[in-house]
């Protein structure tokens, strides 16, 4: 249970020491996260021709995780209300991190993908306690920042997973890639444990009952707008994912021909996100949430749209454009929730990204057929249709927000 709304000194406030550190610790834990879970998404062309598997199988080194993730963090969402979140995130990061090293040692494809769906069941305990943590303890001011700072640290860590894991790949072979990052999440999860600030404005509730969760969830089903929200962040993550699961088969083979180093430069458009989360959070304080996730839904239309070109040039240009309204529109999207949600706050992100990571783990590696029968074109369009969803239910989100806005 929360501390009294009108108990302003409670919050982390805009500027302050304790706002600085708790921004900082939950980039790192944004960092570790994706870094962890999608080191792997480089070395999928890796994976096909060290086990013979093909293409929509290797993605599933990806998809096992995300849908572990999906689950964890519903459960997640249960948990937290009952329980410290600082230490939850903390031995989900810890626990996850180990995991990684533990896969770069497996001698097979089977006990790979058992380890990386420990891994993402493991990470549950990060997102959705960490939006929850935010929406609680952060100001309502400075949440929008302190939000996009998060999603900044996602992409850091969705860029360094890809870019060292590729460069490693090259030099010093795939496990020893994925034990790099290992260790690296170890060391994310020592810095955020020594900065984050303790919960000022959460109180575990004990011995919270199955009927209090089903009624909250249904709450949540019902509401008119979150569920928009849940469907957005599966429409966003979905493209996302599927975009970078597989352009690497694309820009392994002919007329490219690149190898895995020049890919992960590459993928340092991964970089964006940094910007384009912060500056997303500012923008809907001035111009409205619902614009500004219509517009990032647009710009990933527009990116997808661009890859279709046979220039590089394009390809890397409409590559940074997804990526950078994604990770705009996930900002956006993920700091609604805590808004909109009046009360279990720590569930509703739970939907929010279970849906999201949903997203991940079935367009993902349903992608792969696409890629298999069609081709870059088949994708493409997988993608491009899904986005029109997104760009129908963000629609929506906004017409609710501007009446809301008028009443």
């Amino acid at each position: 249970m929360s501390a009294p709304a009108d108990d302003a000194t409670a919050y982390l406030e805009r500027g302050s020491r304790a706002y600085w550190r708790a921004s900082l610790a939950l980039l790192f834990a944004g960092y570790a996260t994706f870094s962890l879970l999608y080191c792997v998404q480089p070395l999928l062309p890796e994976f096909t021709r060290s086990f013979g598997v093909t293409p929509a199988v290797s993605a599933l080194a990806v998809s096992v995780s995300t849908a572990a993730l999906a689950v964890a963090i519903f459960i997640a969402g249960f948990v937290s209300e009952s329980w410290s979140r600082h230490r939850l995130m903390t031995l989900s990061l810890l626990a996850s991190s180990v995991l990684t090293v533990i896969a770069a040692l497996l001698p097979n494809w089977h006990a790979l993908l058992v380890v990386r769906a420990l891994e993402g069941f493991a990470l549950g305990g990060v997102p959705a306690v960490a939006m929850a943590y935010l929406a609680e303890e952060v100001h309502p001011e400075g949440l929008g920042l302190a939000m996009g700072l998060y999603v900044g640290g996602t992409a850091i860590g969705g860029m360094a997973g890809r870019v060292i894991s590729g460069v490693l790949a090259d030099f010093f072979g795939w496990r020893v890639a994925i034990g790099g990052i290992g260790l690296l999440g170890l060391l994310a999860t020592l810095a955020f444990r020594s900065l984050l600030p303790p919960s000022r404005r959460f109180k575990p509730r004990r011995g919270v009952g199955f009927h209090h969760h089903r009624r909250s969830l249904a709450g949540h089903l019902r509401h008119r707008g979150l569920p928009f929200l849940f469907l957005t962040g599966f429409v966003l993550m979905g493209s996302f994912v599927t975009l970078y699961n597989y352009v690497g088969y694309r820009l392994l083979g002919a007329p490219f021909s690149l190898n895995q180093t020049e890919i992960g430069a590459i993928f340092t458009v991964y970089l964006t996100g940094v910007v384009a989360s912060p500056w997303s959070g500012k923008m809907a304080d001035v111009f409205g949430r619902g614009r500004v996730l219509m517009a990032s839904v647009l710009l990933m239309m527009i990116g997808i749209a661009l890859t279709v070109s046979m220039s590089l040039p394009v390809i890397i240009g409409g590559i940074a454009c997804l990526t950078f309204g994604f990770f705009a529109g996930h900002s956006v999207a993920s700091g609604w929730v805590g808004r909109l949600a009046a009360q279990a706050k720590g569930q509703a992100a739970a939907l929010y990204l279970l849906a999201y990571y949903l997203g991940s783990s079935l367009i993902g590696s349903y992608g792969g057929h696409f890629w298999t029968a069609f081709g870059w074109p088949g994708v493409a369009g997988l993608i491009g249709g899904l986005l029109v969803i997104g760009l129908a239910a963000a629609a929506y989100l906004n017409g609710r927000e501007r009446a809301a806005q008028a009443e």
